[in-house]
């Protein structure tokens, strides 16, 4: 068990694969941008351990890094042409960067599953020093892409719920994942704290701001209120793509248990995120009897019933008369837009 390390945020500019004609050609530019990013994270390694004097174990790489997001792509389309497929050469790539710098590397990709053909899912995947994965987490509250509970009742067939919530331990701590705007919704992180998180890695492609924005606080608020360290990696903008490149650019970060920031990032491709993780420190306060521990005084059952109710956001969209469907991109503004009108007729809104 490493007690005390250094872990990164890296800040670095997402691709958009989307002009890609096929995987063929996604899969050269994945490649040739995750020997790119190797030389990055390397000399931020070697920046950081000088500085602080501590190892880097936890390098965290934005959302979409590799692809961009699918835009109006159909998602028959994004999933054939863009998505990675889990044993695949670009998921290799990256295992075997995490094998050469040594460290545990958390990745944001859209991935396809064979339970699932024509769909694909997002991903925050961590791999091991050695290479291999440690944990894959899909990600769970999507606007506009699918989603576990798009398939629920067949997802927890194949995965059970563990594969929902999974947690990683491992000798720089138990790691989980967060993937994107889920950092807003605070029931994600506390089941994955409830299951022993103490390190979320939180891959993200959002709208930076001198302003405190909407992630940014919930950021802090998922590490006090769980006590947690909180690694947030944004992207320094999307290349590719008709908008400006700055659009989703800053604020990467390191939070720990307690909710303060220790160190935050400005714009462009950067590792100016870096912060040390304590896990005795951690540890402690999780087993002190005190008012500011918040797991322990967190009286979970009494939440059991009111949070187990039906969801207005219904499962199993996906799925119908017991077969897979694939949406058109339409699709998912529809059931947005559903969702609100049962809202409204039961008051709620």
């Amino acid at each position: 068990m490493i007690e005390t390390y250094a872990a990164i945020a890296m800040q670095l500019t997402a691709r958009s694969a989307e002009s890609c004609a096929d995987s063929t050609a996604m899969r050269a530019q994945v490649l040739a941008h995750v020997a790119t990013i190797e030389g990055q994270i390397r000399g931020a390694m070697i920046f950081v351990e000088q500085y602080t004097g501590l190892p880097v174990r936890l390098a965290v790489l934005p959302e979409y890094l590799f692809t961009s997001y699918p835009g109006r792509v159909s998602v028959a389309d994004f999933a054939e042409r863009i998505a990675f497929d889990i044993h695949g050469p670009e998921y290799a790539a990256i295992g075997a960067m995490a094998a050469r710098l040594g460290l545990y590397l958390a990745v944001n990709a859209y991935e396809r599953d064979e339970h699932f053909p024509g769909l694909y899912f997002q991903a925050s995947t961590i791999f091991a020093p050695d290479g291999a994965v440690a944990l894959r987490y899909r990600r769970l509250n999507s606007m506009f892409a699918p989603t576990p509970h798009d398939v629920w009742d067949r997802y927890l067939e194949i995965y059970g719920i563990e594969g929902v919530f999974p947690v990683a331990d491992t000798p720089i701590g138990k790691l989980a994942a967060i993937a994107s705007e889920e950092i807003l919704y605070p029931e994600i992180a506390r089941a994955h704290a409830l299951r022993g998180a103490e390190v979320f890695v939180h891959s993200s492609s959002e709208i930076g701001s001198p302003l405190s924005t909407p992630k940014a606080i919930a950021k802090r608020a998922r590490a006090g209120e769980n006590m947690a360290y909180v690694v947030s990696a944004n992207t320094a903008g999307i290349s590719g793509t008709s908008m400006p490149l700055a659009s989703a650019d800053g604020n990467s970060m390191v939070v720990d248990w307690k909710g303060n920031v220790l160190t935050e990032s400005n714009s462009g491709e950067t590792f100016t995120a870096f912060g040390a993780i304590d896990l005795t420190a951690l540890r402690a306060a999780r087993r002190a009897p005190g008012m500011t521990n918040f797991l322990a005084r967190q009286r979970t059952a009494l939440f059991a019933a009111g949070l187990a109710a039906e969801s207005h956001q219904q499962a199993n969209g996906l799925i119908q008369a017991n077969k897979l469907i694939v949406p058109d991109r339409d699709y998912f503004r529809r059931t947005a837009q559903a969702t609100i009108a049962r809202l409204d007729k039961d008051g709620l809104i």
